[in-house]
């Protein structure tokens, strides 16, 4: 079952025709739609595929706020109708792609606003399948809503407007975003969560910390490399997916799902430059079974920055191959100083790892889109520094932080501000003689694209127009610490 924004009725050709003609074909048929399982492919498996549109959007009448408390009581409403129908068995399972990571990490990247994001998204695939938008037909766009068409006032108030309420509000506690807390630790069915290590911009971080953080007894971590939309359809993935299902739907268990037999972790290891946006060569980098996550044997490695920009580790350099996996973060110490009349009051930082081979060349890996993107990312707006270190989820390798209103620290000219920044976490096999390369920025870098943090109000001059700096000296050290996985 999904319940979605999308458009039930939406063929996936025309949402997203090129998307669709690189689809694998066993996964296509007049019923295709974006995001969702097929059900050509999966009721010939002996399964009912039920697709619901989210209140406010498609055939469902009601308000459009999504992500709210009421929508997702709302799912719950459908997957109790579905259970109780006399063609079911009482079983409901979830399968599909996407949305659920996007509230998080992607609103707000460590207190900065993804803008450019949300109003792609909510624009062109959101409110363009609002209930009772006029014009859907001609545009196929799926068919005209059953009651008739609303004015555009109307329609204006039937919708909590993403980009107005993610820029007006700001911080964890303030009402918009506390009315949308959940407990992962009260899922309790089994769970398969697929991270895509190329999601540097929007799912990764989702599906491992909900993965990490869900009181599932029976959990599973497997993770892809490509695109956003292709390698949920992929045969191999698929098959993955079916077997997790008839594990538990169908009490068909063939893949050691029920008894703790399959992998708890299973990793893809990206080693060599396979060029990016090229499925097939993607597939060619092994993988790896492990039993948790992050790695148990994983040994935390400063690499210091220095002043000519080198960044070094006070052990002797591997001149091996190097296994890096798992979280990262960056310990900072900033400050910025006036540039005219204005008086900043805050620091945005970017950070970016990029890796390089032995000759030179920058090795890309294939981002959402199929772009070309650097291996990860990491945020921080420095007025928002404060880490919860009592918190049950604050780890020393990733720092947890609340984001309250309360939270707030002040950023003064002149004074240095220790930093721990948050990058998403990676996986890459180093050869001997390449190099990873740690730019740190003001803004967005390389491979943003859809993910920019372009707010005008969000990101204002006055509160940012200054000259930032890093301070390094031996009292106070700059690092960047790496998940270095030892040979077994």
């Amino acid at each position: 079952m999904t319940y979605g924004p999308y458009g039930k009725d939406i063929p996936y050709q025309d949402f997203h025709p090129r998307s669709y003609s690189e689809v694998n074909p066993e996964q296509k048929s007049a019923h295709s739609a974006w995001e969702v399982p097929d059900p050509g492919y999966w009721t010939s498996k002996g399964y009912v595929v039920v697709r619901a549109d989210e209140r406010g959007l498609g055939q469902s009448p009601g308000k459009l706020d999504t992500m709210s408390r009421g929508t997702s009581d709302a799912f719950v409403d459908v997957a109790k109708w579905v259970a109780e129908q006399s063609w079911s068995t009482g079983k409901v399972d979830l399968l599909g792609g996407a949305k659920t990571a996007y509230y998080r990490d992607c609103c707000r990247h460590d207190g900065i606003l993804s803008s450019k994001f949300i109003r792609f998204w909510w624009d062109g695939q959101v409110l363009s399948n609002q209930y009772s938008k006029g014009g859907r037909a001609a545009r196929n766009w799926g068919p005209d809503s059953i009651e008739g068409d609303l004015s555009e006032d109307e329609l204006r108030a039937n919708r909590q407007d993403q980009n107005e309420d993610n820029t007006n509000n700001h911080f964890r506690d303030d009402p918009y975003y506390a009315s949308k807390e959940y407990n992962m630790a009260d899922i309790q069915v089994p769970l398969l969560s697929v991270a895509n290590w190329c999601g540097i911009h929007l799912h990764l971080r989702g599906n491992v910390e909900g993965w990490v953080s869900a009181g599932s007894e029976l959990k599973y971590l497997s993770f892809i490399t490509g695109r956003h939309d292709l390698p949920f359809y992929y045969k191999e993935e698929v098959e993955v997916q079916r077997s997790f299902l008839d594990a538990f739907p169908k009490g068909g268990d063939r893949g050691g799902w029920s008894d703790v037999t399959a992998p708890n972790v299973d990793l893809v290891l990206r080693k060599g430059d396979v060029g990016f946006n090229n499925p097939e060569d993607e597939k060619t980098f092994p993988r790896h079974i492990e039993t948790e996550w992050p790695l148990a044997h994983t040994q935390y490695i400063p690499y210091y920055l220095t002043p000519d920009l080198i960044l070094t580790t006070l052990q002797p350099e591997n001149t091996q191959e190097t296994e890096i996996t798992g979280h990262i973060t960056a310990h900072l110490n900033v400050y910025v100083a006036p540039e005219g009349e204005t008086v900043p009051t805050d620091i945005d930082l970017f950070l970016t790892l990029r890796h390089f081979s032995a000759e030179g060349k920058e090795i890309f890996y294939t981002g959402t889109g199929g772009n070309n993107v650097p291996l990860c990312k990491g945020w921080l707006r420095v007025c928002l520094r404060k880490i919860n270190s009592d918190h049950a989820r604050h780890r020393f390798y990733l720092p947890y932080r609340d984001y309250f209103s309360s939270d707030v620290l002040p950023v003064i000219p002149g004074e240095i501000h220790p930093v721990v920044v948050e990058v998403w976490p990676t996986n890459i096999i180093f050869e001997k003689g390449e190099r990873l390369v740690l730019d740190v920025a003001s803004g967005d870098t390389q491979s943003c694209e859809k993910f920019q943090h372009n707010s005008p109000i969000d990101r204002t001059p006055e509160k940012l127009m200054g000259r930032n700096f890093i301070h390094i000296s031996s009292e106070r050290p700059n690092f960047v610490t790496l998940p270095v996985i030892p040979p077994k």
